[in-house]
């Protein structure tokens, strides 16, 4: 602790200087150094760490039954990304940008643990108590849910301990400020002293806290990525606010697995799970285009169909435009490279277009085959057979490899009518299967295959 010493803080990042500094030397940024006087906690929350009784334990003498015992929400598709439901004692932030659905998720959430008896208390910093009230009668909240307007921890805190909830969710990170900080309410100072003051709260009471982040300019929640490594869970809420899907993402999870996803519907009465997102995803299809392929993806645990798009077209530019949406660019010129060497197919002066139907971001490599296939049907003008899926991996000499989960794949392309899948050879595919498999062993067997 720094008692009468003049400092300056950088309002974008924390970092303290004795002097004014016209940038800033850790976040680069010009003119965001501010003057503060007086009595500055260094650490926010170190002096009630050093100052509580430590014992040491044995490992396996740590009763850990009460840490496992989760909390269910009855919502399928949240307590999926969070690995079966909330953990007592975690921190988890909520992050996606402004007006995405953020507030509502939440409140229904809380709704759904207080409908099981939990005391849970909603701290709001940026809505009033009529506002949330208003919201709430829309969504059909639970009227057990606690309300708190107040953006200051210090008195969050003092709520918390008087009411001894067992659920607490703070909306958002960006309106809190500690009294003992030096700076502003949003700066990175008052969300990494705000977000130090929580863990704390959630370790002491074994209570879960959940804390709702903003994603900045930069794509980051509540501004660098130091937030992220302070909390045990991190979810991402994702979509377009023109369109009705949402998608809830595990990006980091302590007690569970990751790169899982939630797929919900936002509606008049709040958000709704939607139980077969591969209907979803493939609900429009024309199954008479030229430029459509069926891919059988993985996303965490989960199989989903989706459609995966591509338009080829006469480009009128000295360089001809590759754009994806939901896919990477990168890989797509590496693909189209191996096609125009191993097809023959003059891809040079065409513009390729991609789109990932439904919003997804598709990262595997098992998307490399449906992709190919989806192109030359653009290119050739030629529609693959509407009962056809196709996934793989294609090398640079054009070899097709084999993939992760080709049983869940198959089976999840079956339940929704599939009858002919296009795999790699030699992959490990369980007996039983009810649908034609054709094997590939280079892509330059596909033409003859699929558009003979």
């Amino acid at each position: 602790m720094t008692k009468g010493k003049q400092l300056y803080v950088c309002d974008s990042c924390g970092f303290t200087s004795v002097k004014w500094l016209g940038r800033c030397p850790q976040c680069n940024k010009w003119d965001s150094m501010s003057k503060i006087t007086g009595t500055v906690v260094q650490d926010p929350g170190a002096a009630s760490i050093a100052t509580r009784a430590g014992k040491i334990f044995r490992l396996g003498e740590v009763d850990g039954r009460q840490e496992q015992a989760r909390y269910e929400t009855g919502m399928g598709e949240f307590d999926r990304v969070l690995g079966g439901g909330v953990v007592p004692g975690s921190l988890i932030l909520l992050g996606g940008e402004p007006g995405i659905g953020k507030s509502t998720l939440l409140i229904q959430v809380l709704s759904a643990l207080a409908d099981r008896g939990l005391k849970v208390i909603y701290a709001s910093g940026e809505e009033s108590i009529t506002q949330i009230k208003m919201r709430g009668e829309r969504l059909g909240v639970n009227g057990n849910v606690l309300l708190l307007c107040q953006p200051q921890v210090e008195a969050i805190s003092t709520h918390v301990i008087h009411e001894q909830p067992q659920v607490l969710a703070v909306d958002s990170i960006q309106t809190l400020y500690c009294q003992d900080a030096p700076s502003l309410p949003g700066s990175m100072g008052q969300v990494k002293a705000s977000s130090a003051r929580l863990m704390l709260m959630a370790k002491d009471m074994v209570i879960p806290i959940f804390i709702v982040g903003h994603v900045t300019k930069e794509g980051a929640i509540a501004g660098p990525r130091a937030l992220e490594h302070l909390v045990d869970t991190v979810l991402y809420f994702e979509g377009d606010r023109t369109q009705a899907f949402r998608l809830l993402r595990t990006v980091k999870n302590r007690f569970g697995p990751t790169h899982e996803i939630g797929i919900f519907e936002m509606k008049e009465s709040g958000l709704a799970e939607v139980k077969n997102p591969s209907n979803l995803f493939l609900e429009h299809r024309n199954q008479d285009v030229a430029g459509s392929a069926i891919f059988p993806c993985i996303e965490g645990t989960r199989p989903l169909l989706v459609e995966i798009q591509a338009l080829v077209n006469q480009s009128y530019l000295s360089l001809p435009r590759r754009t994806t949406a939901g896919f990477d660019s990168n890989r797509l010129a590496l693909l189209t490279a191996v096609m125009e060497k191993l097809l023959g197919t003059a891809l040079f002066d065409k513009d390729i277009f991609v789109n990932i139907v439904g919003g997804l971001r598709i990262s595997e490599p098992a998307a490399d085959l449906p992709l190919i296939c989806a192109v030359l049907s653009s290119f050739f003008d030629n529609p693959l057979p509407h009962s056809v899926a196709v996934f793989g991996e294609v090398g640079l000499t054009g070899e097709i490899r084999p993939v992760s989960h080709m049983d869940i794949r198959i089976k999840e392309a079956r339940r929704l009518g599939i009858r002919q899948c296009v795999i790699p050879k030699g992959a490990r595919v369980g007996s039983g299967q009810k649908v034609i498999l054709k094997e590939l062993t280079h892509i330059g067997q596909l033409p003859d295959l699929l558009f003979s």
